[in-house]
């Protein structure tokens, strides 16, 4: 199985994996603050509605989906002493809208889709905050993925208008003095931050004591990507055995460098 996601819904803590290019939500999760929880997957998808609703899920996605055996299990939904295990409509009709996982950590996942249409058969409440903290997970995981910039792709991104003299007073870093080469400072982090902004985390803080945050939160864009530069650049660096003096005066002058090469492109795109 592939690595595990969670959620909170109603204090019910969920897991989701990756499977088959989609994500996959634990029903046996679900269950488990439902009474009689432990049987409850069975039990619904024995009903002849489920049945249908999965049927109809598997047509639109599944073109391996096993019709004639469907349409005998369907013949019988209707008797008495049917029943119908997950493990079973997987094996039976090649379904691919749910998984059955063996373990510790194992249960019944099913599509996405299909959890929505489980979530109402449990409790449309219950549905309800569902939604909403798995609309929540999405935002925050494509938040997260605008920041993973490198540089190529942000120099072909990058789309909004600065002039040029704002760019060169805001942007590029100032060149570190002697005197400023020679002071230790307190972490790794701050090395970095003196060679893109010129002063540290802490010196930020003091002149912008109004603001929320740290000097990172506060960066452009372009400095963001000079800065994710730097990292692996200094890693490097360390590996060499460069004293941090010596680092900090050649990081500074790689994010003057690189910055200056942000500015060039932007008047590049500004021009075509």
């Amino acid at each position: 199985m592939k690595k595990f996601k969670k959620i909170i819904v109603n204090g019910t803590a969920i897991s989701i994996i990756h499977q088959h290019n989609s994500e996959f939500i634990s029903l046996t999760n679900m269950t488990s603050n439902f009474k009689n929880g432990s049987g409850l997957v069975e039990k619904w998808i024995t009903t002849k509605n489920t049945l249908e609703y999965l049927s109809i899920w598997e047509s639109i996605n599944n073109a391996d989906f096993n019709y004639p055996e469907f349409g005998v299990i369907e013949r019988l939904s209707g008797v008495n002493i049917f029943s119908m295990s997950a493990g079973q409509w997987i094996k039976r009709t090649k379904a691919i809208g749910l998984i059955v996982s063996p373990g510790r950590y194992g249960g019944t996942f099913a599509h996405k889709d299909i959890v929505f249409h489980f979530a109402m058969w449990l409790s449309p409440e219950f549905q309800i905050y569902l939604i909403k903290e798995f609309q929540r997970l999405k935002i925050e995981e494509s938040d997260r993925l605008k920041l993973d910039w490198n540089l190529q792709r942000t120099l072909s991104k990058i789309n909004y208008h600065i002039h040029t003299d704002a760019i060169k007073q805001n942007l590029i870093p100032k060149e570190i003095s002697g005197k400023e080469s020679a002071i230790v400072y307190a972490s790794e982090a701050d090395v970095l931050n003196m060679a893109l902004f010129g002063k540290t985390a802490a010196q930020w803080r003091s002149e912008k004591s109004n603001l929320e945050g740290n000097i990172r939160d506060h960066a452009t864009i372009e400095q963001l990507v000079v800065l994710t530069n730097l990292e692996s650049i200094n890693a490097v660096f360390i590996h060499q055995g460069l004293s941090q003096q010596n680092r900090l005066i050649k990081l500074n002058k790689i994010a003057i460098d690189q910055i200056c090469i942000l500015i060039e492109h932007k008047i590049t795109e500004r021009i075509k």
